[in-house]
């Protein structure tokens, strides 16, 4: 999976990180270190983990400043033991100083994302099912956290409201119905998929000729037996309180997708540690 650093949004969240953190400047640095020493560091893997991100390394140093060799040991998506070096960089100690948090929590955050959506993806091998991830994303880190997750190996779902029609429940209560939110969501000319909790809104979909099915809330066995009757006429995906131990179960009634938040809203941070060593 690459990281496409190049991306105005990314560029900007790491500008603002540094910012963030660094403000007008990194007083205990600048009190300790002298200007001129130069140092090296390396990045660590204290746990086996999914990496994700390592690719920001070089964008965060070079908006920084006062590096002159970032290399990288492994890439986004591939799994590191404890103890496996994930990224070299060398120069001046006050910026490699100055940089470790940020470039630490990308790390950590994203390849927490990267790990975990890897055990939903293996959780669900052998079956037809894909597991996708959702909008539940911390505000302004939607693309690296998407991105994260499918350095893990799961699908993305739409990336925001402005690239796919999905009505759901608050949708269909405000349109007046199913048959009236499917109708008017004809007018964005994108195949649509609706949210459907009961066995009579399946039905009236259907009859709509939607494309796609969200049965949301619905047990494994109530999602087996309603894939039993749609028999095909549209492609489902499952949601609502899908977890690691029961996303197999999920995914074994025929469904064609099943979404989970908890992807990117739970994934715990990994541990990652930053070595630092003065020439």
């Amino acid at each position: 999976m690459r990281f496409d650093i190049d991306h105005p949004e990314i560029i900007e969240v790491v500008r603002r990180a540094l910012a963030e953190d660094i403000g007008p400047g990194d007083i205990t640095s600048e009190a300790c270190v002298p200007l001129d020493r130069r140092a090296s560091g390396r990045f660590f893997a204290r746990e086996r983990l999914v990496v994700a991100g390592v690719e920001l390394l070089p964008l965060i140093y070079r908006l920084r400043g006062g590096v002159e060799q970032v290399r990288l040991e492994i890439a986004s998506g591939q799994v590191a033991q404890a103890g496996q070096a994930l990224a070299a960089v060398s120069g001046l100690a006050r910026t490699l100083l100055e940089c470790e948090r940020v470039a630490l929590n990308f790390l950590q955050r994203l390849s927490g994302v990267a790990t975990l959506a890897r055990r939903f993806a293996e959780a669900v091998q052998g079956t037809r099912c894909t597991v996708l991830d959702t909008r539940k994303t911390t505000p302004g880190l939607r693309r690296l956290e998407k991105m994260a997750a499918a350095a893990g190996g799961v699908t993305n779902h739409r990336m925001g409201l402005y690239d796919a029609v999905l009505i759901k429940n608050n949708h269909i209560l405000a349109a007046g119905g199913v048959r009236e939110a499917i109708q008017r969501g004809r007018r964005a000319g994108r195949p649509i998929e609706i949210e459907v909790r009961t066995h009579a809104q399946i039905e009236e979909a259907l009859d709509c000729g939607v494309a796609r099915l969200l049965l949301d809330n619905f047990t494994p066995e109530q999602a087996a037996e309603e894939i039993r009757f749609i028999a095909g006429r549209a492609q489902v995906e499952l949601s609502g309180r899908i977890t690691l131990e029961n996303v197999r179960a999920y995914a074994e009634t025929g469904a064609d997708f099943v979404s989970c938040g908890a992807i990117t809203h739970s994934a715990p941070a990994v541990d990652i540690n930053f070595r630092l060593e003065t020439d």
